[in-house]
């Protein structure tokens, strides 16, 4: 049950919001359709207007005009956008960071930490513009040269989820800006105010540069306008954050129109603890994983393999750590566990923990309500259980707080365990075992695995993605620019005669 804010935490929130956005220079009335509720208190905070009717196909238009300019705009020149748009984030972290407190509930340092990420990939990207690197490659004709060029695609279309309102729209946008391409965002309609800010921020440093603001488009609201960004076929690359279930909905509409598609969908992440595991380095990490964002990550960790003749000890240590977790409002000091986002979520982990004892699962510790004082929304305590073999619920991704804990004998059991699961996004091993580390590297199915660190959390030079159910697309750092690009394979003869391929002789 949904506890009730008090009025001194709901007007404290409306009034830090009110300063927050005039700090940005962003005026809102505090009108529209859109609703910003903050899981915080379970209320609303104010109100964002909502793309109307027609209006997505709109920005979709505009955005595409604006390209056919942006397109041929030096790659340097673009960067310098991108630059101006890090420097004015991070001008302005700390009032984005309170939005992402606000209306996901994240804690002050995760909150700050995923501005962070927007504030280096600007600069990873910024790098890029001067290094979409082609390739030269020797002909078997005489006087001959084959050389590949990477051409800006089009119209990017972002749909992003509530649980890195802002992240997740830079990755996408700051790569696609210096590729040539332009923009138009759909975010999660549960973080509006969030959206509003970051499109904000880009208007103007497209503004001060001299540039067509229409390079960058937002539509808020619901899924239909994400709906009419998977259809319009002038959209050439839709990158969609959020469930398997959204995954497969928009992927045959996007391919049935041949578009492209970059896809980042659900994660169940397994970390294997061996018996040569270091536990100090081990505990900590699978407990942020774990417990981290309330457990609302992709990348969050869910699966716990640990080997028997450890598990005991593992498990003590684990529920010793939970038990210390403060729960409560994400925007005080000391805090750890903030809401979940909302009653369906919590309804979820309800509802997976009773599957999970009727699969013979022990709850360790964890998982009950938490009344916070003065606040209202939702909060669960972090859930600890021990199940007996990898069953159904465990397979299933729940998005929120639980962590299932299953003993192995063998590494073989271990991998296959990890493995044996639809999704494919993030992974780990703690151990002091080379070998045992190397067979993991060289087994795990997933996008992303890792040796002595947690599942949970990516840098952003290398390409953040998965396999299988979580989509295979590839966002962020490495070579993950090429999918905001079109390849060209170039012949050049300047050999003064004609000379087929393979040596054919024709007439």
């Amino acid at each position: 049950m949904t506890a009730t804010a008090s009025t001194a935490l709901q007007d404290d929130l409306v009034s830090r919001t009110r300063d927050v956005l005039d700090h940005l220079g962003l005026a809102l009335s505090g009108d529209g359709d859109l609703v910003s509720r903050s899981p915080i208190s379970g209320t609303e905070v104010l109100r964002v207007p909502a793309t109307q009717p027609g209006g997505a196909a709109t920005a979709i238009t505009e955005a595409h005009e604006a390209w056919s300019t942006w397109r041929t705009t030096p790659a340097p020149v673009r960067g310098l956008v991108v630059k101006r748009l890090g420097e004015l984030i991070d001008e302005h972290a700390e009032d984005l960071a309170w939005l992402v407190t606000l209306e996901a509930g994240k804690i002050g340092s995760e909150a700050l930490g995923e501005v962070r990420e927007m504030i280096d990939i600007c600069d990873l990207a910024v790098g890029m513009s001067r290094q979409l690197y082609g390739r030269t490659m020797p002909s078997e004709r005489l006087g001959h040269r084959l050389q590949e060029v990477w051409h800006p695609l089009g119209v990017v279309g972002i749909i992003s989820a509530f649980n890195f309102p802002v992240a997740v729209w830079s990755w996408n946008t700051a790569v696609a800006l210096v590729c040539g391409d332009t923009v138009v965002w759909k975010p999660s309609e549960l973080t509006p105010l969030c959206a509003a800010a970051c499109a904000h921020l880009l208007d103007r440093a497209l503004g001060e540069l001299g540039h067509d603001r229409r390079v960058h488009r937002l539509v808020q609201g619901d899924r239909s306008n994400g709906e009419v960004l998977a259809a319009d076929e002038r959209v050439a690359l839709l990158s969609a954050t959020g469930s398997t279930r959204m995954g497969a909905e928009v992927g045959p509409v996007v391919a049935g129109r041949f578009g492209r598609c970059l896809l980042e969908l659900g994660g169940n992440n397994a970390a294997i603890v061996t018996e040569h595991a270091n536990l100090d380095i081990a505990v900590p990490a699978v407990v942020f994983g774990a417990a981290g964002t309330a457990g609302q990550r992709c990348t969050t960790t869910r699966r716990l393999l640990v080997h028997s003749a450890i598990a005991d000890e593992v498990v003590a240590r684990i529920a010793t750590a939970y038990d210390s977790l403060q729960v409560g409002n994400p925007a005080e000091a000391g805090v750890l566990v903030g809401p979940l986002v909302h009653e369906r979520a919590a309804a979820a982990m309800d509802a997976a923990l009773e599957q999970a004892r009727g699969e013979g699962g022990e709850v360790i510790t964890g998982g009950e309500p938490v009344e916070v004082p003065g606040c209202g929304g939702v909060w669960r305590r972090p859930a600890l259980v021990r199940m007996p073999a990898q069953t159904p619920i465990v397979t299933t991704e729940t998005f929120a707080p639980i962590l299932y804990v299953i003993s192995y004998d063998t590494l073989d059991e271990a991998l296959e365990l990890h493995n044996a699961v639809p999704q494919g996004l993030s992974g780990g091993i703690f151990t002091d075992d080379v070998a045992e580390a190397e067979r993991y590297l060289a087994t795990a199915d997933t996008g992303i695995a890792n040796v002595n660190a947690g599942t949970s959390g990516a840098e952003i030079g290398g390409a953040f993605g998965g396999e299988k159910h979580t989509g295979g697309g590839r966002e962020s750092g490495s070579d993950a620019w090429k999918a905001y690009m079109r390849r060209s394979t170039n012949t050049i003869n300047f050999s003064g005669t004609t000379a087929l391929a393979q040596g054919v002789s024709f007439g």
